[in-house]
């Protein structure tokens, strides 16, 4: 029988790979969880959530880490885990400096990787920085390559990748969304609590990545303050990324305006409350243009290039970078024009139907058969 391995080390990994290691497990196939604690609190969030208990934990967070860090302590912890486990399968997902370096551990001792989420491309290796760069040098890596949509597909077949190798699964986030989201749902403690989501038209913010801090980031809170300021019946939470370089302007540019919540950053159980219940989403993240249309949420989208045109192409989505103008613009047309609001809202998701996980482990036993 197969022996897969499942490594992951951040929260966005965790929740796109807990789908894959419950039905792994669902099917008895001996399923190792390895972690690599790249985001040490936020990691652990999200393991408790879906009662993920890994068999091993590199535990190689530091402070103020960098990328010569991460890579360097995960290469080398890594190694003896999958001496000992001697998997057949090494399953990683996305882009991340875990995702690269356990990949290249797995080629440097010739064991197959799953690449779950493959084949996302913006074409430019500064952008989003180091993310893109990684998911392209995993590619090169991998010998299962599951795409989240045909887009994904064609970007992998122009890079030549064999087209046998490629499986369309779509994306396992709809499919965590799926066991987690409750519409009855109410805040009944802590700073959510006092949010009125029946009388105002709440505004959630999510941005931390490297490539926007500075004037960029200033600016993108700059603009969420004149919403509020502006608009009226409108207010804005905001799970403040721990990031020094993200808490320190966040604090001095959005603390204590009124409408405005800053909070600390959520479990994925309660984000995706907090997800449901609000009108309209500003972020930067990856995740959240797949997710929030099966929530029926337009997205601003708080970067220059996006490796998903899924969703500005299918319209849950709008592209408006950190341009302080064009952000405040695009918010007001959605807030304050129905019609426009609906355009967006009712549009079905691009990126799939919560079936995810069952395909690439359907893929993997069947190659194992072969």
């Amino acid at each position: 029988m197969m022996k897969a391995a499942v490594v992951f080390g951040t929260r966005p990994e965790t929740i796109k790979l807990a789908p894959v290691v419950m039905e792994l497990k669902k099917r008895g196939i001996p399923t190792t969880v390895l972690v690599t604690a790249q985001h040490r609190q936020m990691l652990d969030q999200e393991l408790a959530v879906f009662g993920i208990v890994p068999d091993h934990d590199l535990d190689v967070m530091k402070p103020d880490q960098d990328l010569f860090h991460i890579t360097s302590a995960v290469l080398l912890k890594i190694q003896p885990v999958l001496t000992g486990e001697k998997p057949d399968v090494l399953i990683v997902q996305g882009d991340t400096t875990t995702t690269l370096t356990a990949s290249l551990a797995a080629f440097y001792m010739k064991i197959p990787v799953g690449h779950v989420e493959a084949g996302l491309r913006t074409g430019d290796i500064m952008n989003p920085f180091p993310e893109e760069m990684n998911r392209q040098l995993t590619s090169r890596i991998a010998t299962y390559h599951f795409a989240a949509t045909e887009r994904a597909r064609s970007n992998l077949l122009a890079e030549g990748v064999p087209p046998a190798r490629i499986h369309v699964t779509g994306n396992t986030v709809i499919d965590a969304l799926r066991t987690i989201v409750r519409r009855d749902h109410r805040f009944t403690g802590g700073p959510l609590a006092s949010v009125d989501f029946g009388k105002r038209r709440v505004i959630l913010l999510t941005v931390h990545r490297r490539e926007s801090f500075g004037k960029p980031l200033e600016d993108v809170f700059g603009a969420c303050r004149e919403i509020v300021e502006t608009i009226p019946g409108t207010a804005l939470v905001y799970p403040v990324h721990p990031n020094p370089n993200v808490r320190n302007a966040a604090h001095r540019i959005l603390g204590r305006v009124p409408g405005i919540t800053l909070i600390d950053p959520l479990g994925y159980r309660e984000f995706v409350q907090l997800m449901n219940k609000c009108t309209l989403i500003l972020s930067d993240s990856g995740g959240i243009q797949e997710e929030a249309p099966s929530l029926g949420k337009p997205v601003l989208v708080l970067r220059n290039v996006t490796e998903r045109p899924e969703a500005i192409e299918a319209g849950t989505a709008v592209l408006v970078g950190t341009d302080r103008g064009k952000i405040v613009g695009e918010a007001r047309l959605l807030l304050t024009d129905e019609s426009a609001y609906a355009a967006r809202a009712n549009r079905k998701n691009p990126f799939g139907d919560g079936r995810a996980s069952v395909r690439i482990v359907d893929e993997l036993v069947r190659d194992r058969e072969r």
